[in-house]
């Protein structure tokens, strides 16, 4: 796996991007549009997969970067649950469903891996870089 100079870099973060801006195309159609609770839920957790993300790489602490990364990874869970919703209210068919659940599924994959690659990994992130052990 390659280093990360920027979040943007992560390729996690990129579909995450994606999935975001798909959820925020599908919720602005009617009926979905007119329920509020759900299109801001489903259009929050999507928008904290890619934030997280982004957020836990610029702490600089691979340890921190995992805390986030798993955050991340749960709200990739909320997101998946709250299709079920939508689909079960018939404001995606199944199509719309079947993409959006098989992009949050690819994230997830993503976001397992990176995790798993940090917890193996000896780097422990550039706000370590410099300092000494004692």
């Amino acid at each position: 796996m390659a280093t990360f100079k920027n979040f943007e870099d992560i390729e996690a973060w990129q579909r995450a991007r994606i999935l975001s801006k798909l959820i925020y195309e599908v919720s602005k159609k009617e009926p979905f549009s007119k329920d509020f609770g759900l299109k801001d839920q489903i259009r929050r957790s999507t928008g904290s997969v890619m934030d997280n993300i982004a957020e836990g790489f610029e702490r600089g602490g691979a340890v921190e970067f995992i805390h986030f990364l798993t955050i991340s990874k749960g709200s990739v869970g909320e997101a998946k649950s709250q299709l079920y919703r939508a689909l079960d209210q018939n404001y995606i068919n199944e199509e719309n469903f079947n993409e959006l659940y098989k992009l949050t599924d690819e994230v997830s994959k993503m976001i397992g891996g990176l995790i798993v690659y940090l917890n193996n990994s000896p780097h422990k992130g550039l706000k370590f870089k410099d300092r000494k052990n004692k």
